[in-house]
């Protein structure tokens, strides 16, 4: 992307609209961590509330007791920020059942599936929900976690795919179902109520 005071060369800046074009005529689908393919949104608003406090509480609860460096799986050997500025580290899921919702603001598979996390998140008290936000402005990911009622889940900020990369995430939505022993279930959205419901049943059983 061009910086502020520069002008990006005519090729560039062509082959950018082109991909974002193609992203958002794809609604949500598959997308290639560069710049080309992640865009900022300039339409998104300058700010919005954070996710609540008790996303951020959540975040540095240590790994359960017993659990040690060595015996994390190498995908939650990762660190991170959420929506709201705390700093987030991957180990301290190790050993305890994991949802990863990976998301981005302007997708409508993303949208119409909110309810259904943030109603399974709350029935499933022992199972850790993490969203992980991509592909457009931090003010446009805040937007949607206030619009969605989605801030009593954690919520990581992460524009630059790095997380998305690690757990093999290529496109959105798309839900993470990981297990205490770091196995995963990798499972394309959108996912309805009972879809969920189906797949947190043999996650956690």
């Amino acid at each position: 992307m061009a910086t502020a005071g520069r002008m990006a060369p005519t090729g560039r800046v062509a082959t950018v609209v082109v991909a974002a074009v193609a992203l958002l005529a794809g609604g949500c689908g598959g997308t290639a961590w560069d710049e080309q393919a992640n865009p900022a949104r300039t339409d998104a608003p300058l700010s919005a509330p954070a996710p609540s406090a008790s996303a951020s509480a959540s975040t540095s609860a240590p790994a359960p007791a017993g659990t040690s460096v060595a015996n994390v799986p190498e995908s939650l050997r990762f660190t991170a920020t959420t929506l709201n500025g705390e700093p987030f580290q991957g180990t301290s899921l190790a050993g305890r059942p994991v949802v990863f919702w990976f998301w981005a603001p302007w997708c409508p598979k993303c949208r119409s599936e909110a309810p259904a996390v943030k109603a399974a998140a709350a029935a499933n008290r022992d199972v850790t929900f993490v969203g992980v936000a991509g592909l457009d402005t931090e003010a446009a990911m805040k937007e949607f976690v206030q619009r969605t009622g989605t801030g009593d889940i954690v919520q990581l900020s992460d524009r630059k795919g790095a997380v998305w990369t690690k757990l093999g995430v290529s496109e959105q939505s798309t839900f993470v179902f990981m297990k205490p022993d770091g196995s995963p279930q990798k499972v394309s959205g959108p996912l309805d109520q009972d879809k969920l419901n189906g797949h947190l049943k043999r996650l956690t059983g």
